[in-house]
């Protein structure tokens, strides 16, 4: 990653990149283990991350096209740690994914220089402004056709004792919560796609047609809308007198095409504050979450106090999950990070 107004974009122990290799995970099977102080809230976050290349067999070699971001000690400073995922889609899914990686901790240390409105003192604005900034120079990237393809994005932001969750698109974060005698879940991100009540209304309100393939070709009555999130094709964003962009989310980076029928780049902005309760929380690309609820990531990531053993599980049980419902996989891509007590180094 290049450098910005003399600042580094990732500092020296982060850590990027993209698949590495295809194949049914096992093991650790390169889950790499990180620690970073957080000394304003008296924490220490132990990370690991794994990307696993999807199997697709009708495109042997095919180039992952996920990406993942971890920057610890961001902007210099020694409590704000930024952990994010990206899965790009479409023919040029693949660059769209690295050009957000690259992009957006620059835009976010822009942020941060913007008069004061720092990433510290709004990170809310701050994510807001870098998100959409990413997605205006994507659009202008001569290196990069956005016009049909484009990439999630969700990303936290540990900054002292509080935890920032920008998401676009239907990657996903989630933390697990000491509750009740349970580690339970709790949903750090939403889901952005046509399956939402209030973004479908947004979407139609800018002209889009919401529909499944299935509607488009006549299959079902196109204006029923009982879609059923694990059966058949999911509703999807088409323009009114045409076939495209047919997206299943409905906020994205690039996708330029689809910007007419109000697939935006504005993220949504979730902020909790790290309480003894918070254990740990979870960073993946829908290739995690298509076929496993965030409950059932949170039990499996609780049952490994070891983060880079969750997320070889995680993504072993994913990845045989796929194969029991498809002939292929997606890309898979996790971070996990632990939320400890600096005092002891035990779970919070």
């Amino acid at each position: 990653m290049g450098c910005a107004q003399g600042k580094c974009c990732l500092p020296r122990d982060g850590e990027g990149g993209r698949g590495a290799g295809g194949g049914v995970p096992g093991g650790r099977g390169g889950a790499a283990l990180g620690r970073a102080a957080v000394p304003g809230a008296d924490l220490v976050l132990e990370y690991a991350s794994l990307t696993v290349d999807g199997l697709y067999p009708d495109s042997p070699g095919r180039e992952s096209q996920d990406a993942y971001l971890v920057a610890t000690r961001f902007a210099g400073d020694p409590d704000l740690h930024l952990f994010a995922v990206f899965d790009g889609h479409g023919a040029s899914g693949t660059a769209c994914a690295g050009f957000a990686r690259d992009a957006l901790p620059r835009l976010l240390l822009a942020a941060d220089d913007d008069g004061g409105r720092g990433l510290a003192a709004d990170p809310a604005a701050a994510f807001r402004e870098a998100m959409v900034g990413v997605n205006t120079e994507m659009h202008a990237a001569a290196a990069v056709d956005d016009s049909m393809s484009g990439t999630t994005a969700v990303a936290a932001l540990v900054a002292g004792g509080a935890l920032h969750v920008a998401n676009v698109g239907d990657s996903r974060a989630v933390a697990g919560v000491w509750r009740e005698g349970r580690v339970a879940a709790e949903e750090l991100s939403w889901d952005q796609t046509p399956f939402r009540a209030d973004e479908r209304a947004r979407v139609k309100a800018c002209g889009a047609r919401v529909m499944s393939v299935e509607q488009v070709e006549g299959v079902r009555d196109p204006d029923a809308e009982g879609w059923l999130a694990d059966e058949g094709d999911p509703p999807r964003v088409w323009a009114r007198d045409g076939l495209y962009p047919g997206t299943a989310f409905t906020r994205s980076l690039g996708d330029l095409a689809a910007e007419g029928v109000g697939v935006i780049a504005e993220p949504e902005v979730k902020s909790v504050e790290i309480s003894p309760s918070h254990l740990f929380f979870v960073v993946a690309s829908d290739g995690v979450f298509e076929f496993l609820s965030s409950q059932e990531v949170v039990d499996m990531v609780a049952m490994h106090p070891d983060p880079r053993d969750a997320c070889s599980a995680i993504a072993a049980e994913s990845y045989k999950l796929w194969l029991e419902h498809e002939n292929r996989t997606d890309d898979i891509t996790i971070i996990i990070v632990h939320i400890r007590d600096a005092q002891n180094g035990a779970t919070k």
